[in-house]
């Protein structure tokens, strides 16, 4: 209710009463009220939901059932005429949709998100031969972990692990090892988030095993990084400090944060430093705060999500010190940024140190 409120007063819009939302939710949750379209519209974006999912309805087929040999013939058919560019096209419109989620948040990007997965799904099933289903299976790769990523921002947990394991499944198929293992890196995340960062730890290293003399220097680092942190989640120091040392061995030199060889990776020393500041926030060592204002001071201004949990890094750096007033200045800015990007996951993040208070 709160958030209905919160999301109609920044628009500018009409909702009903606090009585009356009580009321609206209630019977929403009971299926004893549909849901508006008026409503559907803040819920979706409230919630990272599909139309489908807030309504409940089971998720629309790919496609209409093929009706007899002809239609089947017929999707082969096109799909025989994906092409580089046409993948070149499937990986622009996922650079796309990356770019806008980076600088807004994923939160209005359900729906277009599931329509792009949709279609290089239903290219890579109807695609036949090895050298067409390899490109397109390497972009669904891509664009699923992206989805992924986006679905647990958005707090549809559920969501994300299946988008997890579609991308692994992709990443085997096109024989992209680099994209296994960014890929179960990321989902090792759902299971920190789940309260099992044990097994996350596990499931971290099996990427970097997995991925092994194949992987690029800066993807390395950024897998020991990774790991850094779900370590310090999982309350082990040493593992945690000396995962650190191999992201900064791994790391290439300059200014440059791109993996050319893997897009969705950004990773520079700016980067690092940031990461290595909420790891050592996470064990509560003193020289966090150090490490997260220098990162504050290089990040980049179009990544709006990276700059909220930043903020909540520094917050939770300074309530370890026992400084509670600076630990409240970064927490009120962590929430105007995790608002900008509606943010689930950070939000439950920010309520959480709050509490530390």
């Amino acid at each position: 209710m709160r958030e209905i409120e919160r999301h109609a007063h920044q628009h500018a819009l009409t909702v009903a009463s606090a009585a009356s939302l009580h009321v609206y939710v209630s019977e929403w949750e009971n299926g004893r009220r549909p849901i508006s379209e008026r409503y559907a519209k803040i819920l979706r974006l409230l919630l990272g939901l599909t139309d489908d999912e807030l309504h409940g309805r089971r998720s629309a087929a790919v496609a209409a059932e093929a009706d007899g040999y002809d239609e089947l013939v017929n999707r082969i058919d096109a799909a025989r005429t994906v092409s580089l560019t046409m993948v070149k096209t499937f990986m622009d419109q996922t650079e796309l949709l990356r770019t806008v989620d980076r600088q807004m948040g994923a939160a209005s990007l359900v729906d277009q998100m599931t329509g792009h997965l949709s279609t290089l799904e239903d290219a890579l099933t109807f695609a036949v031969l090895p050298e067409t289903r390899r490109p397109v299976a390497r972009a669904l790769a891509g664009a699923a972990t992206l989805a992924a990523w986006q679905a647990l921002d958005s707090g549809a947990v559920e969501r994300a692990w299946r988008h997890y394991e579609l991308g692994k499944r992709a990443a085997q198929e096109a024989d992209e090892p680099m994209y296994l293992a960014h890929a179960t890196a990321e989902q090792a995340y759902v299971l920190c988030d789940a309260g099992r960062p044990d097994t996350a730890v596990e499931l971290v290293r099996s990427a970097i095993r997995t991925g092994g003399t194949r992987l690029s220097p800066r993807l390395r680092a950024w897998l020991r990084a990774a790991e850094a942190e779900i370590c310090a989640k999982a309350g082990l120091a040493n593992d945690c400090r000396r995962a650190l040392e191999e992201a900064v061995r791994w790391l290439p030199e300059g200014d440059e944060a791109r993996d050319p060889d893997m897009l969705s990776i950004f990773l520079n020393q700016g980067h690092l430093t940031r990461w290595r500041g909420n790891a050592l926030a996470l064990l509560g060592d003193d020289d966090a705060v150090n490490s997260l204002y220098e990162a504050l001071g290089a990040l980049d201004p179009t990544f709006i999500r990276a700059a909220s949990g930043l903020r909540c890094d520094l917050a939770q750096a300074h309530l370890a010190r026992g400084e509670y007033d600076q630990g409240r200045e970064q927490l009120q800015q962590a929430r105007l940024l995790a608002n900008r990007t509606g943010s689930v996951r950070q939000r439950r993040r920010i309520e959480r140190l709050k509490q530390q208070l």
